[in-house]
């Protein structure tokens, strides 16, 4: 596979990525890379902003937010998910120093905006992702900024192509323990108009994750591009932030116990 070429939102296109099907990769426009004919504009500050922001908040479903079904569990899945955690540690325990983390190509998402929780995303990691899952290589590795300035290793962010089964992520965590996650129905303002991200009705944005707006009609009605999917389907494990599987398994980033 030829390398993508480089962007100053690398780990947005390999977000970007995994909302497209597999012929997509080896399709395309002359210069654009394949997530840049996917769902997101990789250029766009403000979608990249907001992205994030969707992704690092505590998240239950709505309009904008699918979560994988919960299925019952067995004995067998929590002996698979202490395995995973088990794995996690063993195998991530090297990127505690973010230092050792950017020299095996990981990137920090959205340098110089404070966030809770900062993505340090590998963007080959993230393709591979596509096609099969190894916990020692996830799309994302999650740190904490401590008041020192130093970077806590907290988890892990996984990802999986929008077209993947429930049965197929279940075979990656099982869906008893894991609530994986994308983000759906998202009306965006017309290419070139970034000013139009500050547009609010009634007290609500018009555009993004926080617009009540989430059919393609309505969208049409404010002149924006509507996007089903955005990215594909992604599941944290904080698998270094705590040995209480509640943290572990949460659904965000701040420690709140997944409801079962």
């Amino acid at each position: 596979m030829a390398a993508l070429p480089i962007t100053p939102f690398r780990p947005l296109i390999a977000l970007g990525v995994l909302s497209l099907a597999t012929p997509a990769l080896s399709a395309g426009q002359a210069g654009q890379t394949p997530a840049e004919m996917g769902a997101m504009d990789s250029t766009d500050h403000s979608s990249a902003i907001l992205a994030h922001q969707a992704m690092s908040g505590s998240m239950t479903e709505d309009v904008h937010m699918r979560l994988s079904p919960l299925r019952p569990g067995t004995a067998a899945d929590s002996a698979r998910a202490a395995q995973l955690v088990a794995e996690m540690r063993r195998t991530l325990v090297q990127y505690r120093d973010v230092q050792v983390a950017e020299a095996q190509g990981l990137r920090q998402f959205l340098r110089g905006v404070q966030q809770p929780v900062y993505h340090f995303t590998n963007w080959r990691w993230a393709i591979e992702a596509m096609f099969r899952f190894d916990p020692a290589k996830p799309t994302s590795l999650l740190y904490r900024e401590e008041p020192s300035g130093h970077f806590e290793l907290v988890g892990a962010m996984y990802t999986a192509p929008a077209r993947t089964t429930a049965g197929d992520l279940d075979r990656r965590i099982p869906l008893s323990i894991a609530r994986w996650h994308e983000h759906v129905n998202w009306c965006l303002p017309p290419r070139g108009a970034a000013r139009r991200w500050r547009e609010q009705r009634a007290g609500h944005a018009v555009f993004g994750p926080r617009s009540p707006i989430a059919t393609r009609a309505a969208c049409a009605s404010v002149g924006g591009r509507f996007r089903p999917r955005v990215f594909g389907w992604m599941v944290h494990v904080q698998a270094f932030a705590s040995d209480d599987p509640r943290v572990i398994w949460s659904l965000g980033h701040h420690h709140e116990p997944t409801l079962r």
